[in-house]
């Protein structure tokens, strides 16, 4: 009787301490090891999710789904070229525009989220064969790379005739919301392994913005893009945290009741799953490339605070969690993600220095953007992850640039360490002299000349 009673104790305190850990779990734990993101970084973001709303309103001049306050003050009319509704792209994608910032030197292809009413978007979905579809080496969503490849042949003409027309200055970005994030990030990766239809555009001018990632890609591609594909994710969006397949997830937003039960199974069934066993399922789908997570909720306090943004390539401990929060769906809309990332640019901007670090610094922190890249494909390699790129077989360097920067950052290195030990030996030879033994003395001469070793 009394090793009956002792059991249940264990499986109750068992269960409180799991109950604890995940009802105070909060979003922020997910990069709270992260660095800050610079305001240069992110400074696209919140101008693409206007770019992204533009797909909601015909008409930019008498706009009814404006962002609040600004609406698309920084997005010109004149420069959206082309815009695909329902009615040309029918079930293959959701609608998208091509538009030219001129202001910015991009040409951005934009797509919109899920249509909750309209079957159109749930065909995409539908046609997932989650875990089935192979590509480059890796694993994607099936329904979501057929839409990519559906939009690309139909623009890829007008893409490269507008890189042939606005020259070699000009970035090709794409960027699409939720739905439309997993099929940006799928048509980077093809225009990435397909630049000769983009007249060999190096793969520096290619960037996605995936906001509210859905999970599209296994692990290994998700870090291998990770140069070139961006995620932006607010505080404790749901889309990003968990590889239930799309359509269930947002089929059960229609049903409030079922919602929290299934967000409340996906936390039970990821609590008891390690994460080498995660590692392990190649076709396991993760938000793209590297990531952005915009934090503006701390743990027991309430209300929004300023947000911060906070950067990494991660691998492991890539949002795996679901956090079980008020916020969790009303965080994944595009305005929510749109106000706040400016406010967070804003922010960034007031608290910048006024003085221009010298070019040199600047250099050297590009350079650890492809460092940290090359760190993520190891650390990939390390912890075995499936199908994880070989580090030598990456294209990281351009083709086109006349010295790669590793060599370069190598050369200043080098040049900045042979330059300190000249400094030294001269020092040396200053302020000691070598007696009949060899061994070093005071040079007696320098000291009267009061030389000063700081």
């Amino acid at each position: 009787m009394s090793v009956s009673c002792g059991l249940e104790w264990v499986v109750c305190l068992g269960c409180t301490r799991w109950a604890w850990k995940r009802l105070t779990y909060i979003g922020a734990y997910d990069s709270e090891t992260w660095p800050p993101a610079s305001a240069d970084e992110f400074e696209p973001v919140p101008r693409l999710c206007r770019a992204v709303l533009a797909n909601y309103d015909e008409e930019l001049s008498s706009p009814k789904f404006a962002p609040p306050e600004h609406g698309y003050f920084d997005i010109d009319p004149k420069g959206i070229l082309k815009r695909a509704n329902y009615d040309e792209v029918r079930n293959a994608c959701p609608p998208y525009l091509v538009y030219v910032d001129e202001a910015h030197k991009e040409i951005i292809l934009a797509v919109r989220g899920l249509n909750l009413v309209r079957n159109a978007d749930y065909k995409v979905l539908m046609d997932n064969k989650l875990g089935m579809q192979m590509f480059d080496g890796g694993y994607v969503h099936h329904g979501l790379l057929k839409a990519a490849k559906f939009i690309l042949e139909r623009e890829t003409e007008t893409l490269r005739n507008l890189l042939r027309r606005y020259g070699p200055e000009y970035k090709l970005i794409l960027t699409g919301h939720s739905l439309g994030s997993g099929i940006a990030a799928l048509m980077t990766v093809l225009v990435v392994n397909n630049r000769k239809e983009f007249d060999n555009i190096p793969r520096s001018r290619v960037k996605c913005y995936a906001l509210a990632p859905a999970r599209c890609m296994s692990l290994n591609l998700a870090v291998k893009y990770a140069d070139v594909i961006n995620s932006v994710v607010l505080q404790d969006d749901f889309l990003p945290r968990t590889p239930t397949p799309l359509e269930y997830i947002f089929g059960s937003i229609f049903c409030l009741d079922s919602l929290p039960c299934m967000l409340f199974l996906i936390c039970l069934r990821d609590t008891f799953k390690q994460d080498k066993r995660k590692f392990k399922d190649p076709r396991r789908l993760y938000a793209p490339g590297r990531m952005y997570h915009i934090v503006e909720r701390k743990f027991c306090r309430c209300g929004r605070f300023p947000p911060e943004v906070r950067t990494a390539i991660p691998v492991e401990g890539r949002f795996e969690h679901v956090v079980l929060s008020c916020s969790t769906t009303s965080d994944h809309g595009i305005y929510w993600i749109e106000r706040e990332s400016q406010k967070a640019l804003e922010l960034m901007i007031n608290s910048k220095k006024e003085t221009t670090p010298p070019s040199q610094q600047k250099m050297e922190r590009l350079q650890s953007f492809e460092e940290e890249h090359k760190n993520a494909l190891q650390r990939a390699k390390t912890l075995d992850v499936p199908h994880a790129a070989d580090l030598s077989e990456e294209e990281i360097q351009e083709e086109d640039s006349t010295a790669p920067p590793s060599d370069t950052h190598s050369e200043t290195t080098t040049e900045t360490k042979s330059g300190g030990r000249t400094s030294w030996d001269e020092l040396m030879e200053k302020l000691f002299t070598r007696d009949e033994d060899g061994r070093l003395v005071v040079n007696k001469d320098a000291m009267a000349r009061e030389i000063v070793v700081l």
